[in-house]
């Protein structure tokens, strides 16, 4: 199994990528390259260091405070097998998975890569979608353009297959 992680960095202590305290770890590289992104030095991806999966979870269970742990980027969905196995850690440490991407949850669903899936498996809330700058909205929760989603993905992976391609979206409070 490959733990090995390239990431651009982290930031121990977020209140702004989900939901309560979280460990935000941001990962390199990124096909998308949105206009007005907000972490262009995520892009390359032979950029940032690697990490060993190992190293993180141990960081992340030195702080009792965490509610959670939240992949961002870069896009999280180009290294789903590292970060797969780093989220089952998290969720065994009674901790939730927020994971931010590019991609749209019709697509992640339509990629046919068992590792995508199982990513996704472990994710509790997916902010879906390409950020656009036309479509910036400063007053979204967790988001940066209009039309990006906060998607519940075990509710949505739960329902009957022809229906997961109209997801359930979050409406936790928190």
């Amino acid at each position: 199994m490959n733990t090995l992680l390239r990431i651009a960095g982290v930031e121990e202590e977020s209140i702004v990528d989900g939901p309560g305290f979280r460990y935000a770890i941001f990962t390199q590289g990124c096909p998308h390259h949105c206009p007005g992104c907000q972490n262009p030095q995520t892009h390359p991806f032979d950029g940032g260091r690697p990490v060993d999966i190992g190293e993180l979870f141990a960081a992340i269970c030195e702080d009792p405070l965490l509610k959670g742990v939240t992949f961002s980027g870069g896009e999280p969905f180009c290294q789903p097998a590292p970060l797969a196995e780093l989220a089952r850690r998290v969720h065994a440490r009674g901790l939730d998975v927020t994971v931010f991407t590019g991609y749209t949850w019709e697509q992640l669903l339509a990629a046919g890569d068992p590792a995508v899936r199982e990513l996704l498996g472990q994710t509790d809330l997916l902010v879906d979608g390409p950020y656009l700058e036309e479509q910036r909205d400063l007053t979204l929760l967790f988001r940066g353009s209009a039309n990006q989603r906060l998607i519940d993905v075990p509710r949505s992976l739960a329902l009957p297959p022809e229906a997961q391609a109209s997801p359930i979206l979050w409406e936790q409070a928190f």
